[in-house]
């Protein structure tokens, strides 16, 4: 184990099986929605009797304006916000979060750690490091896979321009942030890591039901703020060739909130089980 920064190291080793596990999937997955894409023209697939796609299928292609799923943008941002794609994130996210305090205080093995000399602080910040490594290499491999993808296929380059796919992996990251934070709040402030996972999921799962149900009815179109997906818009980054900054700052500056307000929980607890 490295000397310099142990307990990120540690945390990455621990969970090498999984992260190689999901690292290899994301590249095989994006791989797929690229072929696809390649072998059957996307207004072919979803415009089937002449009919475009229902406006709330801007979900699905991870847009909140004019990209539709029945383009080439669409459907690669479809690939980036695929319910596979998100079970990915989330089980990095949520894993790695539970671990990084709530895992050790449901166990007792905590205390072993803490009488060490790390400062909570430093506890907080080289497993929040950890994370952030972990949701940059799932990203990494999705963005490079499509951008090979795009750049071997004369179609694809032609409607995306490979500037668009980087700037959907720098939103896809923004995202992962978004999320890490409030996940390290819950663990440093809980005491079980099933708690962690939950929360983790309610907010990836029920932020997607709630983009979804607010692009497809009108009334409840103001509750799209509410949601990452709403700022997460990798169809709009493909179709436009460039990263989306305010919605990127909203993403970064939520995850930022909750990490400090994680430190802040860490600091204040008892750590006894």
């Amino acid at each position: 184990m490295r000397r310099r920064w142990p307990l990120l190291w540690l945390a990455l080793y621990r969970r090498r099986r999984m992260l190689i596990a999901l690292l290899v999937g994301m590249v095989v997955f994006e791989a797929l929605i690229v072929v696809v894409a390649n072998a059957i023209p996307p207004g072919q697939l979803f415009s089937a009797g002449g009919k475009r796609p229902p406006s709330a299928y801007r979900a699905f292609s991870g847009s909140s304006g004019d990209v539709s799923i029945a383009s080439y943008a669409g459907l690669l941002g479809a690939g980036l916000t695929h319910p596979f794609w998100i079970a990915m994130q989330l089980t990095a996210i949520g894993s790695l979060a539970a671990a990084a305090v709530a895992a050790d205080v449901e166990s007792g093995t905590v205390e072993l750690v803490m009488v060490r000399p790390v400062s909570r602080s430093r506890l907080l910040a080289e497993r929040t490091a950890a994370l952030v490594l972990a949701a940059l290499a799932l990203n990494a491999a999705a963005t490079l896979t499509v951008a090979v993808g795009v750049a071997l296929s004369p179609d694809i380059r032609r409607a995306v321009p490979i500037g668009g796919v980087f700037a959907a992996g720098v939103m896809g990251l923004g995202f992962a942030l978004c999320l890490i934070g409030p996940a390290m709040a819950v663990s440093a402030g809980g005491r079980r890591r099933a708690q962690v996972i939950g929360a983790t999921i309610a907010i990836g799962a029920v932020g997607f039901a709630v983009n979804f149900i607010a692009l497809a009815w009108g009334p409840a179109a103001p509750l799209r703020f509410l949601s990452p997906f709403h700022y997460y818009a990798p169809g709009d980054a493909l179709a436009g060739g460039g990263v989306l900054w305010p919605q990127l700052g909203i993403l970064v500056g939520v995850g930022t909130l909750g990490v400090l307000l994680a430190d802040l929980l860490l600091r204040r607890r008892d750590l006894a089980p």
